[in-house]
C-alpha cells in the first residue's frame, strides 16, 4: 500500500527542506581570514547573526553566503530555493498546516526530534501519513540531500534534494530546532494573556465602547471554561465540537497598557509593561495621534497585533506582525484611483485635477490615490495642497478650473469645500467626474447639493447604510448596541477582534507560539462582519477589508446612497 500522500509541487520544497534539523556549533563556521582570532582567521559571525541566517534560509531561500539555494525535483529539474520557500507551506511558525486534504506536517523542533505516531486533523487520524521515528542529525541531512527518511522510505521524486555544505545546513537546522520550541511565558496555569493599548487622552466613551466586545467575550469565555471543568457531559461535548481537548478549559485574561505622556515616551513605557507580563498578542487598542510606536513595538518585538482602532495604519508590505482592518482613508484614495481608470471602460488621459487639505486625512486620501495611481501608468495629476488653515473657496477653485480644465477633480478635503464644489457645478469648466470622500466629509456628505450629485463620486468604505441596518448586530455579554456615531463603529471594530480570536484559538491546540497565532488567522475563511462588507484573509495579508465603495446620492430631499460598481478590490 502506498503510504506517501499527494503533495503539490509547491509543497514539495518545504516537506523536505523543513525536515532538517542539525545541531549547529558555532565551530563550524568557516569564514574568512579578516584578523581578530589565532592566525589572523576572524572568529565569525555571533549567535544572533546564525539565527538570521538561518531564518533566512528558511523564509526567504538564500544562503548565509547570500546566493540562492539549489535542488534538484524529480530528479534532473534544478530549482531556485527562493521560489519554492520552506514558509510557503510550513509557515512562519514551522507548525504545518493542512489545505484540500494535503497535510503539510510540523518542521520545528518541538516536533521532529519526538516519533510520530500519526498527524491529526482535530481527532481524525491522518493515516496516509506514515509514522515516523524522532529524526537524529544525519537522518535529517539524509532526507534533505538525498530525499530518504528515517524509516528508509524514498521522499516522492517532486521533492527537491539540496546541495547545501555542511556550515550552511548546520545553520538551517539549528535555526529549526529553535522554531516554534519551548515555554511560552504569556501561557501560565492555562490562561492565555493578552494586552490592549490605550494611550491617555482617549475619550472615555470611545474607550468603554472600544473594551466592551473585548472584555464581554473574555468573561464569557472563562464562564464556559469554570462550567467544563465541572460537567464532564458538557465538556466532552464541547471538546467534540472544537475538536480539541485543551481549548474548551482555557482561560483568558486582557491587561490594559495605558499609555501616558508624549508619544516619543510610549516605546519604554511598552517595554516595561511586556517585560513585567508578557503577552500572546495585543488586541484592539486605541490611542490619540499615530499608532506607528505602537506598530514598531510590536514589530520590533514580534507581537502580534489584531484589528487596532484606527484610520491611519501603518503601509506596508513587508511588515508583519499587525494586522489592521483596513488601510484607512488611504484605502480609500485607492479604490477611488482604481474606479477612475477603469471609468466607463476607458483610461482617463491625464486631466485630472487633485487638491488635498492640509489635514492628516487629506494627505492620507491622497497618497492613496497617487501611488495607484501612478501604477497603473496614468499620467499624474495635478495637485494642490492646501496651506495650515487654508479653505478652498468658489473662487480660488474657479480659477484652478479656468487654468488646469480637468476632466476629473478629486477633492481629498473636508465640508469646508463643498460650497466650491456647488460653484464649479453651475460654471463653464464643470468637470466630467468630481470624487470626494466619506471619510473626510462624514455626515456632510448628505448636504451637496441636487446639481452636483450627477457627477460627483463618493469613496464609501463601509457597508451601505440601508444595507447595515438590516444586519441584527449582536455581540454576546452585550446585547445589541444602541450607541451612535462612532462609539457605534468603534464597538462594531472591536467586535471583530472577537471573530478572529475565536477562530484562531480554536485551531491552536497548545501551540501558543506567536507566530501560529499570525499564521492561523491566515488561514480563516472570510466572514461577514458588521460594518465592513467581509472580513478575507490569507497567508501573510496584513489589511482584512479590502475594498470600498463608490457610491452617488439619489435626487430628492432624503437622498439615499447608491451603488456605482461592486466593491472596488484593491
Amino acid at each position: 500500500m502506498n503510504l506517501q500522500p499527494p503533495i503539490p509541487v509547491r509543497h514539495a520544497l518545504v516537506y523536505a527542506m523543513c525536515a532538517c534539523m542539525v545541531m549547529l556549533a558555532s565551530t563550524l563556521w568557516a569564514g574568512p581570514s579578516s584578523g581578530g582570532g589565532p592566525e589572523g582567521q576572524s572568529a565569525g559571525p555571533g549567535k544572533a547573526e546564525l539565527a538570521q541566517f538561518g531564518e533566512r534560509m528558511y523564509r526567504e531561500g538564500i544562503l548565509p553566503s547570500g546566493a540562492p539555494m539549489q535542488a534538484l525535483i524529480k530528479g534532473d529539474i534544478t530549482v531556485d530555493g527562493t521560489a519554492f520557500t520552506c514558509v510557503s507551506c510550513h509557515l512562519r511558525s514551522g507548525l504545518g498546516s493542512s489545505e484540500g486534504g494535503i497535510v503539510t506536517p510540523p518542521t520545528n523542533g518541538d516536533k521532529l526530534f519526538h516519533p510520530v505516531k500519526a498527524y491529526y486533523k482535530g481527532f481524525e487520524i491522518i493515516s496516509s501519513v506514515p509514522r515516523r521515528p524522532a529524526y537524529t542529525d544525519r537522518t535529517l541531512a539524509d532526507v534533505i540531500q538525498g530525499g530518504v527518511d528515517p524509516t528508509g522510505r524514498e521522499i516522492d521524486e517532486v521533492m527537491p534534494r539540496y546541495h547545501m555544505d555542511d556550515t550552511s545546513m548546520a545553520i538551517l537546522i539549528d535555526y529549526l530546532r529553535g522554531l516554534s520550541s519551548g515555554p511560552t511565558p504569556w501561557h501560565t496555569d492555562n490562561t492565555l494573556s493578552f494586552a490592549t493599548v490605550i494611550s491617555e487622552g482617549v475619550k472615555p466613551e470611545d474607550r468603554d465602547a472600544m473594551l466592551a466586545p473585548l472584555e464581554a467575550y473574555i468573561k464569557l469565555k472563562n464562564d464556559q471554561a469554570a462550567i467544563y471543568e465541572s460537567d464532564g457531559k458538557q465538556a466532552r461535548m464541547a471538546e467534540a465540537m472544537v475538536r480539541s481537548r485543551e481549548t474548551p478549559y482555557l482561560r483568558l485574561s486582557l491587561a490594559k497598557w495605558v499609555l501616558k505622556g508624549p508619544p516619543e515616551t510610549w516605546r519604554g513605557q511598552l517595554d516595561e509593561y511586556s517585560r513585567k507580563g508578557p503577552v500572546l498578542a495585543l488586541l484592539g487598542g486605541m490611542v490619540v495621534g499615530d499608532w506607528r510606536p505602537v506598530h514598531e513595538f510590536c514589530e520590533e518585538n514580534r507581537i502580534p497585533c489584531v484589528f487596532p482602532v484606527t484610520d491611519f495604519p501603518v503601509i506596508s508590505d513587508t511588515d508583519w506582525y499587525t494586522l489592521y482592518i483596513s488601510k484607512g482613508y488611504y484605502q480609500e484614495g485607492e479604490s477611488a484611483a482604481r474606479y477612475l481608470g477603469g471609468l466607463d471602460g476607458r483610461q482617463v488621459d491625464g486631466k485630472v485635477l487633485q487638491i488635498v487639505g492640509a489635514s492628516r486625512t487629506g494627505r492620507a486620501l491622497s497618497e492613496g490615490f497617487e501611488k495607484t495611481w501612478d501604477g497603473m501608468g496614468n499620467k499624474k495629476p495635478v495637485t494642490i495642497k492646501l496651506k495650515e488653515g487654508e479653505t478652498l473657496t468658489a473662487k480660488a477653485l474657479g480659477r484652478l478650473m479656468e487654468k488646469e480644465r480637468p476632466s476629473i477633480l478629486v477633492l481629498w478635503t473636508g465640508p469646508e469645500s463643498l460650497p466650491a464644489l456647488d460653484a464649479v457645478a453651475a460654471g463653464k469648466n464643470r468637470p466630467e467626474a468630481a470624487v470626494v470622500s466619506y471619510g473626510a466629509l462624514g455626515k456632510d456628505l448628505w448636504s451637496l447639493k441636487e446639481d452636483v450629485r450627477d457627477f460627483t463620486y463618493i469613496t464609501y468604505p463601509y457597508r451601505l447604510p440601508q444595507d447595515e441596518a438590516r444586519l441584527r448586530f449582536y455581540i454576546p455579554g452585550v446585547g445589541v448596541p444602541s450607541l451612535k456615531g462612532d462609539c457605534n463603529n468603534i464597538m462594531k471594530r472591536a467586535y471583530s477582534v472577537t471573530t478572529v480570536l475565536t477562530a484562531t484559538l480554536m485551531d491552536m491546540r497548545g501551540n501558543y507560539y506567536r507566530d501560529n497565532f499570525l499564521d492561523l488567522t491566515g488561514m480563516m475563511m472570510d466572514v461577514e462582519a458588521p460594518l465592513y462588507v467581509r472580513l478575507s484573509f490569507g497567508p501573510g495579508q496584513r489589511y482584512a477589508v479590502k475594498g470600498c465603495y463608490i457610491v452617488q446620492l439619489t435626487k430628492g430631499p432624503s437622498p439615499s446612497l447608491v451603488k456605482m460598481g461592486d466593491w472596488v478590490i484593491h
